[in-house]
This record gives structure tokens, C-alpha cells and sequence, in this order.
């Protein structure tokens, strides 16, 4: 009887051994590093994996939102030099540069001695309803002091912008007034103009500089255009110096202004995006007005798209020195918890066939960050035979004249960097700072005076009696700057000018300086030749030069079949707003 009962208990026994056996087994996979290697190795998302195991099993406790958001931008720039990551907190900031305006007490700023200063008040702006003036120091927000040497330009942006209608009291110090004026601002939507200047450089010819291509920049651009057009403007220079790119949409319908229909502007494509192309729609305005674009080493991104689109379509002409060669599209992802990356999906390509996107190794962003400092030192900034064209990355327009992809757009006229009169005098007090400086606090005290003054020229001819060179000397002295009387004399010329740019700039605002400025500018004075002179259309290649260029064309193909070896033939790559 014993017997049969034992053996018709034998197979529950059985399970339930498998089960506690499986139970033990599984409690020590969950414990022991086997089973970790065993969880990531087997994961189709070994990143989560190692995320979780980190959380669970790390000897210290272990900030995982903090981990994760050291870790994204790493990630992401193993990629390429322009895939990032952007934390929740600087979203709008980024977002704001593009957008067309942000929601702020409508004042520009500096920081001097650890104190908000400010420069200038934005006409029709939240501050100017209440009073705030050029000159008042802000020294304390929300009833609490807000000096010190924590204070940053960033913390000063993101305390004092702000959603708008909503409120922020702030103290502040007048030179005028004996105690701290109080003043409760409500918050506003705050321009953040594209275009710094559109104005007639003579009777002939007008002038604009686009500063970044953001959501109202063709709007603006059709304002300026108007204005100009207005003056009887006959022809045109489109100034992109410096101009490190925003949204490729608004380059496109930019450049559209200008060429006729039916021609290619851009085209762009990926592994996973298909092949995407613009063309000109015949509307726009400018379809037959000389044109010159000057670009520079910081022209970047939608710079490149506007100025390729210009020089492949010989619309007009490119002066200045190559551009960057950003040729990388990015797509904003944006994140539940506001956070957003802008990861890189395609390539753009200018009309004639060629990407402009310099090479690049990823994970060495700061190598290629600093390519500028390699051009400079090549001496690429100084003399166009410098330049080192890749002859298998030669492209041609459509009159037949080549130009080059593998890194930024090449020039049609070469216009070097000035280097007269620079001394190492002159580079310690402007990388120092020391000029920015003296120009705020001359200006600050001088506020009166200066004011007065309505134009750039006059305010210049004013500020030549009043020995502004020998005040920053002494200024520089006091700052542990030695005076080299020699170094001064060979670069008194550059000191006055940036000393006098400023000054306007602090006084009359970022037109008025770039009037000054522009001046005595070699480009502009180039540009301005080539339109006096109705050189801005290019030209065909003459016969000569086509023939040249078949011969040059012969030797490639008989090098790609083993005909010739030429080794030497090589690719050498050498204030704020709130």
C-alpha cells in the first residue's frame, strides 16, 4: 500500500523539484555577474541593459538621470561633429536663436564687475514701457541680490527670460538716482532680428548682411529688398561672413529671390532619406539683379546652401575666403521630458552634384571644431595658392566653370585676411578683452555726451578729438598691459578702428557698426569693384581654359586606369538678449 502511494506521489515530487530548481537557479543568474554578461550579451538593447544592471547592482548608489544625460552628447558624437544632444533646459534657448523672438524684459546686456549692465533698451520693448535706460546696473531681481562672481551670462538669460505675461521685479542702480529704483516688468514677446543691416553702400549699390537664416529671415530679406529697391538699388551684396547656417528651408526660399525658374538650388539625400530636390519657382524678385555673396571661414550650413546655389547657377559672385563645409542635415527628435537631439539624417548637395561637407573622424570633435586653426596656420587665410583643391572632387557650373566639393565653397575672387599693423600688442588687449571693456565703461560714462550724436560718422569724427587710443593705453596699463610705444604706432590704425566700431556699436547699435566697419572692409571694397566695374555675372570659360580642363580631365581617367601615376596629385586639408 505504501508502495503505490509512493510511486503515485513520484511525479508531483518530480515538478516540483524542476520548479524549485528553476526558482534557484534563476534567483542566482539575477545575482551573480554571469547572468549580467548573459543580459547584455542576448538584449537587442544592450544600452538599457547595462543601464538597468548598472541601477541594480552598482557597488554605489548611482544619479541613473544623470548618468544618461553625461552619457547622450558621447554617444552622439561618436556619430559626427553635428549630431547633439540638447538637455530640456537649453531647449528654448537653442530653439530662440531661429526662431524669430523669444519672451524677455526686452534689454541687451553685459556682465562688467560682476553686475548686469545694461547697454541698450529694446525700442518698444517691456523695459522701455517702465523706464529701465541705458546704463542702469541690475542688482537685484525678484526681490533678492543678484550680483556676484556666480553670475553667468546663462544664469542671467534664464532668470530674466521668462514665459510670456508673466512677472519679475527688478532693483536697479542709476547713476542719476541716489537709491535702488524698483521696477515690475511684465514680460513680452522680444524680435530677434536675422538680418544686422540693409542699407545703400552708394548711390548704386546696396548692402546686407544676414547674420544666421532663422524662421523670418526671408521675410526679412524681402524688407530689406524693399527698402533698397525703394532707393533705386542696381545692384547687390549679400554679406554671409560669419554666418554659421540655421534652417536649410529659409536659405532655399531666400535664394529663390534671385534665381530664375526652374534651377536647382539643393538637393539632399540618406541612407534612410530618399532623395529630395529644390528648385527655383520663378517668383522671385531679384531674378536679374547683380549679385555678390561674400563668404568667409565661419559661413557655414545654409550659408553653403545659399552661396553653392548662387556660384553653381553662375547667378553672381562669391568673394572672400572658403567657407566651412558644413554639409550635414540635421533632424530635431524632440523627448517627453523636453529634452532634444538633432541627429544627422542626409547630406546636402549644391546643384552641380558636389557635397561641401569637409572630412571628418568621429569622436574627435574638438579636432574638427579647430580646423580653422589648421587653415591659419597652413597660411590658407593669407593666399589662395595655399588652398589645396581635390582635382577628383571637380564639378562644373553650368557655363562649364569648375569648382570643388570636399570642403566648403571656394571663392570665385580670393580676398585674403588683413594682417597690417597687427603687433602682439594688439592681440593681448583684444584677447583679453581689455578694449570691449574700456569701450563699455568710456561709453557708460560718456553716456550723455555721446548721445547726441545720430550718425556713425559724426560720432567718429568726435571721438578722433578725444584721444581714445591713449585712453585704452592707460586703461591696459592699469590692467598689467606694459606700453610699447613701438607696437602702438604700428598698430594705432586697428586700435582706433575697433575702439570707435564699439563705441558706435554701444551708442547708435549693430547697423551703425557695420556701416563704420564696412568702411574700410577689403571684401566689401572688392565686392563693390566687381558691381562698379558689371563684373558680378560670370562668365563661360574661354576655349583655352575648356581646353585645359579636357586635358586635365584625359590624365584623371588615364591615372584611374593605371596609365599614369602622379603621387603628388593629393587632397591636403590643411552682448546678449533677454
Amino acid at each position: 500500500m505504501s508502495n503505490r502511494n509512493s510511486s503515485r506521489f513520484t511525479p508531483l515530487i518530480i515538478a516540483i523539484s524542476i520548479v524549485v530548481g528553476i526558482l534557484i537557479g534563476t534567483f542566482y543568474a539575477q545575482h551573480f555577474a554571469g547572468n549580467k554578461l548573459g543580459i547584455i550579451n542576448s538584449s537587442s538593447n544592450k544600452l538599457n541593459a547595462l543601464l538597468r544592471v548598472i541601477d541594480d547592482q552598482y557597488v554605489d548608489t548611482v544619479n541613473m538621470t544623470d548618468l544618461v544625460e553625461k552619457a547622450m552628447p558621447q554617444i552622439l558624437a561618436e556619430l559626427d561633429p553635428h549630431s547633439t544632444y540638447i538637455p530640456a533646459q537649453d531647449l528654448d534657448d537653442v530653439n530662440s536663436e531661429l526662431e524669430g523672438s523669444f519672451s524677455g524684459i526686452g534689454i541687451q546686456f553685459t556682465i562688467q564687475d560682476d553686475t548686469i549692465h545694461v547697454n541698450s533698451v529694446i525700442q518698444g520693448g517691456p523695459s522701455e514701457k517702465v523706464g529701465i535706460m541705458a546704463g542702469d546696473r541690475i542688482v537685484s531681481v525678484n526681490d533678492s541680490t543678484f550680483v556676484g562672481k556666480w553670475l553667468t551670462n546663462e544664469k542671467a538669460m534664464h532668470t530674466l527670460k521668462g514665459p510670456k505675461g508673466s512677472q519679475v521685479k527688478i532693483g536697479v542702480s542709476r547713476a542719476t538716482e541716489k537709491g535702488i529704483l524698483k521696477f515690475t516688468i511684465t514680460r513680452g514677446e522680444i524680435p530677434q532680428n536675422t538680418i544686422d543691416a540693409a542699407y545703400m553702400l552708394d548711390n548704386d549699390f546696396g548692402y546686407i548682411q544676414i547674420s544666421k537664416f532663422g524662421r523670418t529671415s526671408h521675410v526679412e530679406l524681402l524688407n530689406a529688398l524693399a527698402q533698397l529697391n525703394h532707393q533705386n538699388c542696381k545692384g547687390l551684396i549679400i554679406d554671409l561672413r560669419g554666418n554659421t547656417g540655421g534652417y536649410m528651408e529659409a536659405a532655399v526660399r531666400m535664394v529663390n529671390e534671385f534665381l530664375p525658374e526652374g534651377q536647382l538650388i539643393v538637393y539632399a539625400q540618406g541612407r534612410k532619406y530618399p532623395r529630395t530636390e529644390d528648385f527655383a519657382n520663378g517668383t522671385g524678385s531679384c531674378q536679374k539683379m547683380p549679385l555678390v555673396v561674400l563668404v568667409d571661414e565661419g559661413s557655414a550650413s545654409a550659408s553653403e546652401i545659399f552661396s553653392g546655389a548662387i556660384q553653381d547657377n553662375d547667378r553672381g559672385t562669391i568673394v572672400g575666403r572658403r567657407s566651412f563645409g558644413k554639409g550635414l542635415v540635421q533632424q530635431p527628435i524632440d523627448f517627453s521630458d523636453g529634452s532634444a537631439i538633432r541627429l544627422t539624417i542626409a547630406r546636402y548637395y549644391t546643384p552641380s552634384g558636389r557635397c561641401i561637407q569637409r572630412p571628418y573622424e568621429s569622436g574627435k570633435d574638438s579636432k574638427y571644431e579647430m580646423d580653422w586653426l589648421t587653415r591659419y596656420e597652413h597660411g590658407e587665410f593669407f593666399s589662395k595658392d595655399s588652398i589645396k583643391l581635390n582635382q577628383k572632387l571637380r564639378y562644373h557650373t553650368r557655363l562649364g566653370r569648375p569648382v570643388y566639393g570636399g570642403g566648403g565653397i571656394m571663392p570665385d575672387i580670393f580676398v585674403p585676411q588683413d594682417t597690417t599693423g597687427t603687433s602682439s600688442y594688439l592681440i593681448e588687449v583684444l584677447n583679453r578683452g581689455l578694449a570691449m571693456q574700456f569701450c563699455f565703461q568710456y561709453t557708460d560714462r560718456n553716456r550723455n555726451k555721446l548721445s547726441k550724436y545720430k550718425d556713425e560718422n559724426d560720432l567718429a569724427k568726435y571721438l578722433r578729438h578725444e584721444g581714445i587710443v591713449e585712453q585704452l593705453v592707460h586703461y591696459a596699463e592699469q590692467k598689467g598691459v606694459k606700453r610699447r610705444n613701438i607696437l602702438i604706432h604700428k598698430s594705432y590704425k586697428l586700435l582706433e578702428k575697433n575702439l570707435y566700431s564699439n563705441i558706435i556699436y554701444n551708442v547708435l547699435g549693430k547697423e551703425a557698426y557695420i556701416r563704420y566697419a564696412n568702411q574700410n572692409d577689403p571684401t566689401v571694397k572688392r565686392a563693390l569693384d566687381i558691381l562698379n566695374n558689371g563684373e558680378a555675372f560670370p562668365k563661360a570659360p574661354s576655349k583655352k581654359d575648356t581646353n585645359k580642363s579636357n586635358e586635365r580631365k584625359k590624365k584623371r581617367i588615364a591615372q584611374a586606369y593605371g596609365f599614369i601615376k602622379d603621387p603628388s596629385e593629393s587632397f591636403h586639408y590643411a552682448s546678449y538678449r533677454v
